[in-house]
């Protein structure tokens, strides 16, 4: 397998208005979405790829409200980065299930006090 390490590169570019923005913010997200079955595939998940759309629309949804246009294209740089380092491989498996530790791991929350984490074996 060839490395192409331009493989999904984009230009860094501003929206010029809000239209373009949302333009661009929808193209993002649905190349998401059609790349949750070959994520799944890649990184071997035991996850359904609905679970993963699911995440992906969390994602989304969690800078819905952000009003300055500036802030929408810093958001859509970070996006395509991690959808570029995601299909080409460059991430390990953990790097991905990280997104799934709230719901994977219920005892993830800080312990009540420093000698619970300690007995724990918790930094």
């Amino acid at each position: 397998m060839t490395i192409n390490a331009t493989y999904l590169a984009q230009r860094t570019r501003s929206s010029a208005n809000w239209a373009d923005a949302r333009r661009r913010v929808l193209h993002a997200y649905r190349a998401w979405l059609r790349a949750a079955p070959e994520v799944q595939t890649m990184y071997t998940l035991n996850l359904p790829v609905s679970s993963l759309r699911t995440k992906i629309r969390q994602e989304f949804e969690r800078h819905r409200f952000v009003n300055q246009l500036r802030t929408v294209d810093v958001l859509l740089f970070q996006s395509h980065q991690e959808f570029q380092e995601t299909l080409n491989f460059w991430k390990q498996q953990s790097h991905v299930l990280k997104y799934f530790r709230a719901e994977e791991e219920p005892k993830a929350r800080l312990p009540s006090n420093f000698i619970n984490g300690f007995l724990e074996g918790r930094n």
